[in-house]
């Protein structure tokens, strides 16, 4: 069984004569305690290619210290990591190697860096005796373990906050360790630093990377490819989270989905739709996949509010039970099918698709016009078909196919506010302008079809409830609550619509 925590450390340069000031003057230590020198030992692994490195991830088996065993870290942000951990094993721990296998695909992981460290260790405590943080001075010894590589040697100094510490409490120390001299380091982590020292010559560390494919910042072709890259790199990072089931995982890893496959179409004429089409496909499936049990949660809440709004009075029969037994059936087994999804074949070959599509982009003629021509073209495109859209919805009487109508501009407008977000960086404020007109309007229609969808899931739950031998009364009720909202949500549209489509909007897109 694995286990998790967050740490939060900062690194600081140091040499062999380097003499730290006296921790017990930071601002909340009352004392310190000497917890000696101990000897650690660890084998990092990687694939041949480092793309675990590159991506600033590292997995380490390591003996000695309170925490032998295997070690999979995950950047957070910058000086904050999740270290998951495994017990000691001879071989890779499989929910290890699977947290990393977005990074590593069907590529071996293999030994590359050891490093030795003898670490003196001082606990900072507070008043009551708490930890605050350990302040260690580790003098290491690096060896690269493939073909070609060197040693090296250096000392450091490293501050871990204690877990659920105050993070300003390293600013406090960091400036104590200033005042007195030290720098923090250069590398952000060990291995970085051993790789960047071993790497055998003529070859590129793993933290630079060659330049990205393409044309220059300014052309619409870089500033596409520049957002499919970021919302690459989103779903990378997002697919461990998911693994370990953390919240909002799902939610954030469909919408890295759903921002490419908005942004192939509506960049059509500067990256080839013939390329993109099918891996938007792929994207589209691993969405629906991946979203089961995400929409499943949104409604049982949505559901559950209602229920827990409504007087007891007209509470009748067992309702709360009903609905977590239906909520049940349709949710069982959500995280395992998630992580089936991520281990299967279909979803690594997309992956490698995406790869090879961002490595050699199929751009287009207008991938080399400026940025601030061709992007506000498109963008006003998705507008002029959310308008359409729009338009024919609020043609209809209320009714089921007006619903569906509502549906299909919903779409429309999630993709002229994915355009606008995606040309942010070309267009700036007017762009943001944009976005958040259409995000207001998605909105709306995104309540409103909520709402159709939450009356078809009362109208089986009222069926089931009646079959059963119990009251469908409270499910009534509940359906016109959805009806009533539906109806509201009609009636905001038109004037939210008013603002998103006033002209000086698309005008300021053009400059």
């Amino acid at each position: 069984m694995a286990d998790t925590k967050r740490e939060i450390e900062r690194k600081y340069e140091a040499s062999p004569d380097t003499r730290l000031p006296d921790p017990g003057r930071v601002p909340g230590v009352s004392s310190v305690v000497d917890k000696g020198v101990v000897e650690l030992d660890a084998v990092y692994y990687d694939t041949a290619d480092l793309r675990l490195a590159a991506a600033s991830i590292t997995l380490r088996h390591r003996t000695g210290g309170s925490d032998a065993g295997w070690h999979l870290k995950l950047p957070v942000a910058p000086g904050v990591r999740d270290e998951i951990a495994a017990p000691l094993s001879d071989t890779v721990p499989r929910n290890l190697a699977g947290l990393a296998r977005a990074r590593t695909r069907d590529a071996e992981l293999v030994p590359v860096v050891r490093l030795r460290s003898s670490r003196d260790i001082r606990h900072l405590l507070d008043a009551e005796g708490a930890l605050l943080a350990e302040l260690s001075r580790d003098a290491v010894r690096a060896e690269r373990l493939t073909k070609g590589g060197g040693t090296a040697a250096w000392d450091e100094i490293e501050v871990e906050l204690a877990d659920g510490g105050d993070p300003s409490f390293l600013d406090a120390v960091e400036k104590k360790l200033r005042k007195a001299g030290l720098k923090p380091a250069a590398s952000p982590s060990k291995l970085a630093r051993a790789l960047a020292e071993t790497t055998p010559r003529g070859k590129r560390a793993p933290r630079q990377p060659a330049p990205p494919a393409g044309p220059g910042p300014e052309t619409a072709g870089g500033q596409v490819l520049a957002y499919l890259r970021e919302q690459a790199e989103a779903l990378l990072a997002y697919d461990p989270a998911v693994r370990r089931d953390l919240p909002d995982a799902v939610h954030q890893m469909r919408v890295a989905t759903r921002r490419m496959r908005s942004a192939f179409k509506t960049f059509g004429k500067v990256v080839d739709r013939t390329v993109t089409d099918p891996i938007g496909e792929e994207l589209k499936w691993l969405a629906a996949e991946l979203g089961v049990a995400r929409d499943q949660e949104v409604l049982t809440e949505r559901l559950k509010s209602r229920i827990d709004a409504m007087p007891r009075t007209r509470l009748l029969g067992p309702v709360r039970g009903r609905l977590r037994l239906w909520s049940v059936a349709h949710g069982s087994g959500a995280r395992r099918k998630a992580v089936a999804v991520l281990d299967s074949k279909r979803y690594l070959a997309l992956l490698e698709s995406l790869d090879t599509l961002l490595g050699d982009p199929p751009l287009l003629k207008a991938a080399g016009g400026a940025a601030a021509r061709v992007i506000p073209a498109a963008v006003i495109k998705d507008y002029d078909r959310l308008a359409g859209r729009i338009d024919h919805a609020l043609e209809l009487p209320p009714g089921e196919a007006r619903d569906m109508a509502m549906h299909d501009a919903r779409k429309a407008a999630k993709r002229a506010r994915y355009a606008g977000e995606a040309a942010t960086t070309a267009l700036g404020k007017p762009a943001k302008k944009f976005t958040k007109r259409m995000k207001a309007v998605q909105t709306v229609l995104g309540d409103h079809q909520d709402s159709v969808v939450a009356r078809e899931a009362l109208r089986n739950l009222a069926i089931q409830a009646h079959a059963a031998g119990e009251s469908a009364f409270t499910w009534g009720l509940l359906y016109g609550q959805e009806e009533a909202a539906a109806a509201q949500r009609e009636a905001e549209l038109p004037g939210v619509w008013a603002q998103a489509s006033a002209p000086e909007l698309r005008a300021d897109l053009s400059g």
